[in-house]
């Protein structure tokens, strides 16, 4: 994959480097990545990996902050993440078992200064590691954490920020010693009196090979393996076994072994010794057996279908079940098909109107993408034609795809393409085009794991465009149900948002409202109907017409929220309310509010103090028709502001909702004063994005009294 300079100074890298260096000594773990979290991105990027290889961990090259994987949990919720046995996280994070099922324990802390999070740091152990993460362990982790967090911090502050490459920085292990002449004599000397023995680096390159298992393999020349996978050399050896022990080894720190047919009826064992540094095998004949020679002597199909192509399906395929919209998968699928499968372009394509849109690409300029976006379904194209016929389309080398289309367009050096239709339930949806900078041969294996990519990908986009529509049909109704906009009332500055949680349909019961009344009044209201439906939506929007017409003939808090909870009592639709009202006397500078089962209002006073209103509530709205609502009075002197919310914004699993009031009230009390009402709302809604991950809708109300 071709390597992009980051922006960042050269010190920079090499600080960060050395940084990362000194936490796996001192942690002492098998294996470490580095992932950052550009600014204003919500995907973690890979950009340092010590102590395995960027072919294996290609597939954690970007990760959304919101998927189910130790280091964007970290992230995620600002705190460090241990998972201590492979049981744990196969129970917590099964996709990231799945696709990695070598056993091995997880700590993932969080680069964090102030309100800023850098990034994630991720450390891998073998699984006879103790369930507790050590103190030593906790500790170096917390060092590079505060050391790499200020160094993140200056660079981007310099606009120079160290941002991660196409490819991660892949940092060598260091060796203590280096073996004198004769250490390195005696070595050879060792290895050649084995039956057969042979070196890989951790990227599974063969790095030394006596010429006994030059022998044993069958290639008869030891320099000629120098430096290859013996999977993707070896025919006989292409079979996922191999990469997938060498891949157990190299994840787990622990030996393995596995056999093998050398056709035509040798049959060899391979033992595999892991460390820092690579792997050493040590090849020997097994006696001769005719029945498991003929049971297994069917050759593999050639090309590059192993373990590695295996996995990166299977991840692909986990992680397209949680994907939800057509952005969603076709982020997912540019994420990890170009890293994962070895291609240096992507588009992936849907057909809108007799049309293909581009949805997403990688390793193509904006500019060069858009000269295809749009393109007609009568073209005649290699796109046009893989998605009419249905039949995926190879071209090998730039010189092949001229010949058949003389008007090909070529980017840079591509030189070899694979243009995959998306159907789905025989409807042609969308296209996948893959395309590589250097020639390639496209094997019946490789084929077989693209096409097979492309019914998963094509079952998810379709399910995807579905969930597109229904979300379109959901906004424009919770947009038609909520105010458009707030009246502008003399003496109040106010500020409102709803945001929806994503939930079902994204139709939330949240609601809020701003009423005028006469020259000297002014009605708010703020609600929450229970659930995420089409009902929920139905009865917020008769809830919010009933106290718009209570308030409109100027009805007293207490006495509106009697009436209209007698309206949900008639109405049964099954369903409960919480509701907060104020009625706002812009004369006497004071307010007179109503609660149902509501949370707290907050009131910010001239100078900052500021306070949790805890008045007396009344049952939620739809509990009983003869419910009796106190009224309360406060003051509202100038330069006061009145915080209205619901529950979405303080509540979430493990969160305390005393203690996430009393912050969201410190917040408002460290406003300035001459913050504007969209200042201060923002800010209270970032607080909350941070200290929470909200599963609710929020909707939230600020008035502000200036005369």
């Amino acid at each position: 994959m071709q390597r992009l300079t980051a922006p960042g100074s050269v010190s920079g890298w090499a600080d960060l480097d050395g940084l990362l260096r000194r936490l796996v000594q001192d942690a002492g773990p098998s294996g470490g990545m580095l992932f950052l979290l550009p600014p204003g991105e919500r995907v973690l990027q890979l950009a340092m990996v010590y102590g395995s290889s960027w072919h294996i961990v290609a597939p954690w090259a970007r990760i959304g902050v919101d998927e189910a994987i130790p280091a964007a949990e970290a992230a995620r919720e600002r705190r460090l993440v241990w998972v201590g046995s492979p049981e744990e996280l196969a129970t917590h994070y099964p996709r990231l078992r799945f696709v990695v099922p070598h056993d091995h324990v997880v700590a993932a802390a969080p680069i964090i200064t102030g309100d800023a999070v850098w990034g994630t740091a991720c450390l891998l152990w073998p699984a006879w590691h103790p369930p507790r993460l050590g103190p030593d362990e906790r500790e170096a982790l917390d060092v590079f954490c505060r050391q790499a967090g200020p160094l993140l911090q200056r660079a981007a502050a310099r606009s120079c920020p160290l941002l991660p490459t196409a490819e991660p920085r892949v940092l060598e292990p260091v060796r203590s010693c280096i073996p004198d002449r004769a250490e390195a004599l005696a070595a050879h000397a060792f290895a050649a009196r084995l039956p057969g023995a042979l070196s890989m680096d951790l990227e599974g390159r063969i790095t030394y090979l006596s010429e006994a298992a030059a022998d044993l393999l069958g290639d008869g020349v030891a320099s000629g393996l120098l430096g290859v996978r013996p999977w993707e050399h070896l025919r006989w050896l292409s079979d996922p076994t191999f990469e997938d022990r060498f891949r157990a080894a190299v994840i787990s720190r622990q030996p393995t072994v596995f056999t093998a047919l050398r056709p035509p009826d040798r049959r060899l064992s391979f033992h595999l010794y892991p460390d820092a540094f690579g792997v050493s095998i040590d090849i020997a004949p097994l006696p001769h057996d005719p029945a498991a020679a003929s049971e297994t002597s069917t050759q593999p199909p050639a090309g590059p279908a192993g373990a590695a192509a295996l996995y990166h399906l299977m991840h692909l395929a986990a992680t397209l079940t949680e994907t939800v919209g057509v952005k969603d998968v076709a982020d997912r699928v540019a994420d990890q098909l170009v890293p994962g499968f070895g291609a240096q372009g992507l588009a992936l394509m849907t057909v809108d109107d007799g049309r293909l849109r581009i949805a997403s690409h990688r390793g193509y300029s904006r500019a060069f993408a858009a000269r295809f976006d749009g393109e007609s379904l009568t073209s005649h194209t290699p796109r046009v034609r893989a998605l009419t016929t249905g039949a995926p389309i190879f071209f090998s080398s730039f010189a092949e795809f001229q010949r058949v289309y003389p008007g090909a367009v070529r980017y840079g050096d591509r030189n070899a393409w694979a243009f995959l239709p998306l159907i789905t339930s025989s409807r042609p949806i969308g296209l996948l085009l893959l395309s590589y900078d250097r020639p390639r041969h496209f094997p019946p294996a490789e084929r077989t794991i693209l096409i097979s990519l492309t019914g998963l990908i094509a079952q998810a986009l379709d399910r995807a465009r579905l969930y597109d529509a229904k979300h379109t049909l959901a906004c424009t109704l919770q947009k038609g149900l909520l105010p458009q906009k707030l009246p502008r009332i003399p003496g109040l500055q106010v500020a409102a948002r709803y945001l929806a949680a994503g939930q079902g349909m994204d139709i939330g019961g949240d609601f809020y409202d701003l009423i005028r009344g006469d020259d000297t009044s002014a009605y708010a209201v703020i609600g929450d109907v229970q659930g995420h439906d089409v009902q929920a939506a139905a009865l917020m929007g008769q809830l919010r017409t009933a106290v718009h017409a209570h308030a409109a003939v100027g009805m007293e808090p207490g006495a509106l929220m009697t009436c209209t909870n007698r309206l949900l009592c008639d109405l049964n639709p099954g369903l409960l309310a919480s509701c907060l009202y104020a009625h706002l006397d812009l004369t006497r500078h004071c307010a007179r509010l109503a609660v149902a089962g509501h949370p707290p209002p907050l009131l910010r006073h001239p100078g900052g103090r500021t306070e949790t209103l805890l008045l007396q509530p009344g049952p939620l709205l739809g509990i009983t028709p003869d419910a009796d609502y106190p009224t309360a009075d406060i003051p509202l002197p100038p330069g006061t502001t009145l915080a209205m919310y619901t529950d979405g914004l303080i509540e979430a699993p493990g969160i305390d909702i005393d203690h996430a009031i009393a912050g969201l009230a410190d917040q408002l009390a460290r406003a300035r004063d001459g913050d504007s009402m969209e200042t201060l709302i923002e800010a209270l809604l970032h607080r909350a994005a941070q200290t929470i991950t909200p599963t609710d809708d929020i909707a939230l109300l600020l008035i502000h009294t200036t005369t």
